[in-house]
């Protein structure tokens, strides 16, 4: 019922914003692999609050449990079960939201829908949910990594009107790391944080871009028609809390170029097919073709603002609302382990479905 992702490697993600945990469960991980909560609490830090004066200062450790599918320091191919306790609620901040609707947030939706919610936070709708999947995709990111020997990683490449530069051949995890904003590019870097603090004393809030580069995939992953790498890759990252564009490859770009100048020429290197350009973005077909996968994701600024709003409430009387408690003036310092958790579940999940079809590896 939609809190479930994934075809053979499937996450299920529980609990709400300012519920007693929040948690995960893994199903289809191969047994065997090595695992332990020191491999997944590293992307569980980098996701978590108060990390930075450009983040919500809700102050959550976020440490994960594993509580089954995990024996002897090895998974067990039964699903694994993970928690992360909520150690920092204050549902008082959000009494307002339980009968007025908070522009561009999910309150009257989630009315429409159930006809009750959770308004301690947002619920279930709020971002805190993507814990689950940082947890999630740190156990997929170590199936590619050390079976596979398939790297990702994403970074901040815009917010607001600032720009960056990222050769997606050569961003590595320590480019990402040096600074609080995610950004490679040190000079860009510099004006985000100055951009993000200046939102942040007006109570406003900046939206941009998180480019993701997938390094290491071997052509012939993929499925055709429905389940394209491109189509699973954008249902994942719009599935994320805050986003409203995803392109591949050249995206939309690509249209300001004739066919003549778009196609990706084949040439041989070796013993291998490769392509002399990536506009492809490492998928024709549906299928990769051993190139980089390269995509971007777009984050709307984020809906909780410091400053009176027109809304109506739950009796559909009109008033105004004003944003209270701690929120991020800018979701995408903290969405870049998201949305690299995301893109690992869908690769672990079309390399198991691709071991699958073949004989052999």
């Amino acid at each position: 019922m939609g809190n479930t992702f994934g075809t053979i490697f499937r996450l299920t993600t529980w609990g709400e914003s300012h519920g007693g945990a929040l948690g995960a469960v893994v199903d289809g991980c191969p047994a065997g692999l090595a695992l332990s909560e020191a491999d997944l609490q590293p992307d569980l830090d980098r996701r978590r609050p108060g990390q930075s004066n450009i983040v919500t200062q809700r102050k959550e450790s976020d440490a994960v449990k594993i509580v089954s599918g995990v024996f002897e320091g090895l998974t067990l191919g039964t699903p694994i079960a993970m928690t992360i306790a909520n150690e920092d609620m204050k549902p008082g901040d959000y009494r307002e939201v339980e009968s007025k609707y908070r522009p561009s947030h999910a309150d009257y939706t989630y009315d429409a829908k159930y006809g009750r919610r959770d308004w301690r936070g947002g619920g279930r709708s709020s971002a805190r949910e993507t814990a689950g999947r940082v947890a999630a995709g740190a156990i997929a990111k170590k199936l590619l990594r050390d079976r596979e020997h398939v790297e990702v990683v994403a970074w901040v490449s815009k917010i607001g009107r600032l720009v960056a530069d990222g050769d997606v051949e050569k961003v590595t995890l320590a480019d990402v790391e040096k600074n609080i904003v995610r950004c490679p590019d040190d000079a860009i870097a510099a004006q985000m944080i100055e951009a993000v603090e200046a939102a942040r004393k007006d109570g406003n809030s900046l939206g941009g871009i998180v480019t993701c580069a997938v390094r290491g995939v071997p052509a012939g992953w993929g499925e055709p028609v429905f389940d394209r790498i491109e189509a699973d890759l954008a249902k994942a990252m719009l599935s994320l809390p805050a986003t409203k564009g995803f392109e591949i490859g050249s995206g939309f770009g690509g249209t300001d170029l004739t066919g003549a100048e778009h196609n990706d020429a084949f040439y041989m290197d070796g013993d291998r097919i490769r392509t002399r350009t990536n506009r492809s973005g490492g998928v024709q077909g549906g299928i990769t073709n051993g190139e980089t996968i390269y995509f971007r994701v777009a984050f709307k600024p984020t809906a909780t603002i410091l400053k009176e709003q027109e809304t109506v409430t739950r009796d559909h009387q009109a008033t105004t609302i004003k944003g209270r408690g701690r929120h991020d003036p800018c979701v995408l310092p903290r969405a870049v382990p998201i949305v690299e958790a995301m893109a690992a579940l869908v690769l672990a999940d079309h390399s198991l479905r691709h071991r699958a079809r073949r004989s052999s590896p």
